[in-house]
Formats: structure tokens, C-alpha cells, sequence
């Protein structure tokens, strides 16, 4: 026989785990309350955050293990990622390849590359929605996708995005295009 059998349970820890419960179950449905509406849309998108160029491009493996990349409207050839090379490109395609697979979604569809005026270089699944900044991959790796998008490329965009990126080993941003 234990102690539990002779001794009632403490009132004190009954009511201090009834009162956790309480308060966890009052904040849930208050913060629940409170988020009913979905979020809003800005009234405006400001000039920078409008795309000023944008591709739709389609990834396909090939036999010898490169990617070969091509435009979604011409099926011409946008670019070309060897077997050695492009780990960043691959990594991020790997990724969405997965998704759409697990979703029973094929390779037609294709993935939109856009630039906004501010320079923000984006991707986005066309098929499943799945938006992924590339701006928070670092400017290496922005750099791989964005110079698939170089030759689409507007001269208005030519007049409103600076790229920068590092070169390793310095800490000094260089210049390496002025659209």
C-alpha cells in the first residue's frame, strides 16, 4: 500500500495543474478571438516592391546528371547547370521537386523568377504557391539565380536595380551589375 492510497492527493497541486489547464485553455481561445480576421492586404504596393522583370522557367534533370533549364513560353534555353556545379540551384529545386511530388503535381508547370523594383528576387512554384525569398540565401546564391534572369531584363529595370555582391575574402560589396 502507498501513501496515495491512505492520504488524500495535494489540494494545492490539483488546483495549481487545474488552474495551468484553465489559464493555457482562456489564452488559446483569447488569442484565437483575436486573429479571426485573415490579414489584410496593403492598399498599395509601393513602386519598389512591383516586379519590374519576370521569367517562368522549367527544370529538367538530364542523363549525364546536368539541369537543363529552358523558358516556360519559347522552351528556349535559359541556361545550363553542369554535374559539378550550381549546388545552390540544385538544393533549391531538389526542394520543390520533393513538394510537388509528395502533392502528385508533374514538371509542366513551370517556376516563376521575378525581380522587384527594390532589387528582391524571388521564385515561386506556379503549381503549388510555395514563394521562396532568394534574397535570405546570401549574394552568392542570389547571384546563380539571378543571372538567369539577366537577358529578360527591361531598361526600366536597367534603371532601378543596383546588384551588388562580395567578393570572398573582402568585405567591400564590388559592383558586378547596374540595371
Amino acid at each position: 500500500m502507498s501513501a496515495l492510497d491512505t492520504e488524500p492527493f495535494p489540494r494545492f497541486a490539483l488546483f495549481s495543474a487545474g488552474a495551468l489547464v484553465a489559464a493555457s485553455l482562456i489564452g488559446t481561445a483569447a488569442v484565437r478571438l483575436v486573429r479571426t480576421s485573415a490579414p489584410q492586404a496593403p492598399a498599395a504596393m509601393s513602386a519598389e516592391a512591383l516586379p519590374v522583370a519576370s521569367l517562368d522557367l522549367r527544370f529538367k534533370d538530364q542523363p549525364d546528371g546536368s539541369i537543363r533549364i529552358t523558358r516556360a513560353a519559347d522552351d528556349g534555353l535559359a541556361g545550363t547547370v553542369h554535374p559539378d556545379e550550381g549546388g545552390f540551384i540544385r538544393g533549391v529545386m531538389r526542394g520543390l521537386a520533393r513538394d510537388r511530388i509528395s502533392r502528385h503535381i508533374g514538371e509542366e508547370p513551370p517556376f516563376r523568377l521575378s525581380l522587384s523594383g527594390d532589387g528582391q528576387l524571388t521564385l515561386l512554384d506556379t503549381a503549388t504557391g510555395r514563394l521562396i525569398d532568394l534574397e535570405s540565401f546570401g549574394q552568392g546564391n542570389r547571384a546563380s539565380f539571378f543571372d538567369l534572369l539577366r537577358p529578360q531584363l527591361t531598361r526600366e529595370a536597367t534603371a532601378t536595380v543596383s546588384v551588388q555582391r562580395g567578393v570572398q575574402g573582402d568585405a567591400t560589396p564590388k559592383t558586378i551589375a547596374t540595371f
